[in-house]
């Protein structure tokens, strides 16, 4: 099947962003995605829905190089990203060319990931200082200002532990911009808050979608949140992109049969 994206207006005038070219990833046997071709255009906004064990967190662990491949070449702004070229020929790429394709790409987890010794703000001046070479001033205006931005402008001093779930989420959606990223991530980043903390966190994914030229893939099991944010829906099963298409029409009528029933049932469990 092929899951290239056809549905971007424009897209076939511009490079992707993100590129899966036959991407494969084993654990032994198991075969988590099977010859992966997806392309993400620049700005696009892509839910990736499914059930558990089907690749979603993979293909976004692998965008970050926390995961290897094991087939296949993903391309991040027209360069490839776990692999260089050399001689003509691509060959597995050396830890400077990935700290610097990283460089490229922000996530966010699902359960949150901050330094609990260091405050809202200094958890998000340490990577630009760190890897980017800020100055201290330039580092704490940066943070300053994305903190203020996810509304939590009064929270600068305090610890993650003096924080709710869903302002810790808010702190490390400010942390992952600091770096100033191309492409966004995000894995199933409401799943560990309680339901009323949730919506401040789509929230503020929102208004970065709207306000923000930022690529942006998001695992997510809020389907209704998907159906008005994405501007396409992939699902995967079985390591596949089974079904994809403009989320509206995705949701309004998904034409196979097992993606009709993954949709039954999570809107059942709701």
């Amino acid at each position: 099947m092929n899951n290239r994206n056809d549905t971007t207006p424009g897209a076939e005038d511009a490079p992707p962003m993100v590129r899966f070219a036959g991407v494969t990833k084993r654990y032994g046997d198991l075969v988590v995605l099977d010859s992966l071709d997806l392309d993400v255009a620049a700005h696009e906004k892509v839910a990736i829905i499914g059930p558990s064990g089907s690749g979603k967190t993979t293909v976004l662990r692998m965008l970050m190089t926390l995961e290897t491949i094991d087939d296949g070449t993903i391309w991040v702004d027209g360069e490839p990203l776990t692999h260089m070229e050399r001689g003509g020929a691509l060959v597995r790429a050396d830890p400077q060319h990935l700290r610097r394709m990283r460089g490229h790409i922000g996530m966010v987890f699902q359960h949150f990931n901050l330094f609990p010794h260091m405050t809202a703000l200094k958890n998000c001046m340490e990577a630009p200082i760190t890897v980017l070479g800020l100055s201290r001033d330039e580092a704490r205006e940066r943070a300053g200002e994305l903190l203020s931005m996810v509304g939590l402008g009064d929270k600068l001093d305090h610890y993650p532990s003096q924080l709710s779930g869903g302002q810790q989420q808010r702190v490390a959606i400010a942390r992952a911009l600091a770096m100033r990223p191309k492409v966004m991530l995000f894995d199933e980043v409401t799943s560990a808050l309680d339901p009323e903390l949730c919506g401040e966190v789509l929230s503020v994914i929102r208004t970065l979608g709207r306000e923000h030229r930022l690529t942006m893939l998001m695992v997510t099991h809020q389907m209704g949140f998907a159906r008005e944010f994405a501007d396409r829906v992939c699902f995967f099963d079985q390591g596949r992109i089974l079904e994809q298409g403009p989320a509206e029409a995705f949701f309004a009528q998904p034409r196979e049969a097992r993606t009709q029933q993954f949709l039954r049932a999570v809107m059942e469990a709701v």
